[in-house]
């Protein structure tokens, strides 16, 4: 027989078997229970009716990572209308052209961010504003407790489809404007099933939000966490003391984190030597780009937490690959970085490749260089009003697959290694240089604390590396090392054509709300004068 995938199951699971089990550690310490999260997303659901929203009316959530995001997120989608999470660390012209391009019916925002969204709500389609503390917010905001408190919970659960859109996920905006991710119930449903089996994910985890809601339904977790009856740790925030805290006071066994999360959980380690377990064992997965050798090895030697890398795109879900390959590595051996530093194998049922440009399958030799395309259940139906987008990123290459932009090797097992964005890839005298590999190497210098590496203008080779390095003392004027010393350290540690030319010291890199690096705006300010990139990076 068949049944609809729906991503309201994950929740009526939730209320039928853990009902009267603890669900959510809320920001403001409330504790609720599975039934308690249900009632009040069936009052989220009820009020929404109430002010006219529909089945495929999209409604915004701006918030991090509290209960009301939770509720929220389920009491949009309980109706039929398209959840549509929000980043909040964009601007006010960012939210404008969003709020436009899905046209957002309503929208919910924390009282932190409410305020970016006042000044654009006169120039949007959005008729209906909630926020949480409205007291607390400039504008006519309905009081998120208040609509939900002086409503009767009855709410009517129209027919669904499992390929009907139930989200829309707008990507990070790292080269030019967002484009909207349309998701349905069926690659919802299967990408947390996928989270579930590949993760381990069990009715008894402890999970941290570490990971923002809104990237991607926090990974796919605001369904596989509650699917399975475990408990949410809400956070406002990533602060490495709270973190640490939550650990041991909530008795965490799992997370997530971007590399850069890594590194200051490992820097706030280095200084105040905290506890770093409770009653449970951890694992945590970071996604994309490699973290260093040196950080892997300070969260499973010295915090002793179980790492996991993962790797996927907005667009895929995000998850597609997995370094969790326990038959390649022994837990006691050195050798499993090397294993754990690669993006890995595809997850179940998920058809990954890596083609040269003609299309063709790259060699399993770790050398070659291809670009990752890959096809699943939890990958994109299209992105929202934008045909031609669409149908490029699924037919560049090679027909009906997904194409990440991301360049990666094979090896013999098929565990992919990315080595750059196509974007990123720099090419110095007709010789391609990986950024990553650069990065790579810089994290392993004691004076560098963050790297990123950019592709400048050269006259002799057209191009050449170039790093911008946040010291790892924090002053950018007195860095405590030489930029010579880092090139050299380079030179001394790759093949000499990939060493780093150039190196500017910076209080900070530019990063996207989820850890990302945004080169782009390194690349702009670096090739401001020139008429073209010779890699067109």
């Amino acid at each position: 027989m068949e049944k609809p995938l729906l991503v309201t199951d994950f929740l009526d699971r939730a209320r039928d078997h853990y009902g009267d089990d603890e669900a959510v550690v809320a920001t403001t310490g409330e504790r609720y229970t599975y039934d308690e999260l249900g009632d009040r997303a069936d009052h989220v659901s009820a009020a929404l009716q109430d002010r006219g929203i529909e089945k495929g009316d999209r409604v915004a959530v701006l918030d991090p990572n509290t209960h009301y995001h939770l509720e929220a997120a389920y009491g949009i989608t309980q109706i039929g209308a398209v959840h549509t999470p929000l980043n909040y660390r964009l601007t006010p012209d960012d939210y404008e052209y969003i709020l436009n391009d899905a046209g957002v019916d309503a929208i919910i925002a924390d009282r932190e961010y409410a305020e970016k969204v006042e000044p654009v709500r006169d120039d949007v389609p959005t008729e209906t504003f909630v926020a949480t503390d409205a007291d607390a917010v400039e504008g006519d905001w309905d009081d998120f407790d208040e609509v939900i408190d002086g409503l009767d919970p009855e709410y009517d659960r129209p027919e669904m489809s499992e390929d009907e859109t139930i989200t829309i996920n707008y990507t990070s905006g790292t080269t030019g404007d967002p484009k909207g991710v349309c998701r349905t119930h069926r690659t919802e449903t299967l990408h947390a099933y996928l989270v579930t089996v590949h993760q381990g994910i069990r009715d008894d985890d402890v999970y941290l939000w570490t990971l923002p809601m809104f990237h991607v339904n926090g990974w796919g977790h605001i369904y596989a966490v509650t699917g399975m009856g475990a408990k949410h740790v809400c956070t406002r925030g990533v602060d490495a003391e709270a973190v640490f805290e939550a650990v041991t006071g909530e008795d965490v066994s799992y997370m997530c984190g971007a590399p850069t999360v890594l590194n200051m959980l490992s820097e706030y380690h280095d200084e105040h030597d905290p506890e770093t377990t409770g009653a449970n064992d951890v694992r945590i997965a970071t996604a994309g780009s490699a973290p260093p050798e040196a950080t892997i090895r300070t969260v499973e030697d010295e915090f002793g937490w179980y790492l996991k890398h993962v790797y996927g795109a907005t667009e895929t879900g995000p998850l597609i690959t997995t370094s969790d390959a326990r038959r390649r590595f022994d837990d006691d051996s050195g050798d499993r970085f090397a294993v754990k530093k690669r993006q890995g194998l595809g997850y179940l049922g998920t058809e990954l490749r890596v083609v040269d440009e003609d299309g063709n399958d790259v060699a399993r030799d770790d050398e070659s260089i291809g670009e990752i395309v890959v096809r699943g259940n939890q990958v994109m139906k299209e992105y929202w009003h934008k045909p031609e987008a669409t149908e490029e990123a699924f037919n560049d290459r090679i027909e009906g697959y997904y194409h990440t932009g991301d360049l990666a090797t094979v090896d013999e097992n098929g565990m992919i290694s990315i080595q750059d964005r196509k974007k990123d890839i720099i090419i110095s005298g007709g010789e391609n240089v990986s950024s990553i590999e650069l990065e790579d190497a810089l994290f392993e210098h004691d004076a560098v604390a963050d790297a990123a590496v950019i592709p400048a203008p050269s006259e002799e080779w057209g191009e050449t590396p170039k790093a911008f390095v946040v010291p790892a003392n924090g002053d950018p004027d007195d860095p405590g090392v030489a930029a010579d010393d880092l090139v050299g350290f380079t030179r001394d540690n790759l093949a000499s054509y990939k060493a780093v030319r150039r190196v500017e010291f910076v209080e900070e890199l530019p990063t996207t709300a989820t850890g990302k690096v945004q080169k782009y705006e390194l690349r702009e300010k670096e090739w401001d004068d020139e008429d073209r990139m010779v890699g067109q990076g």
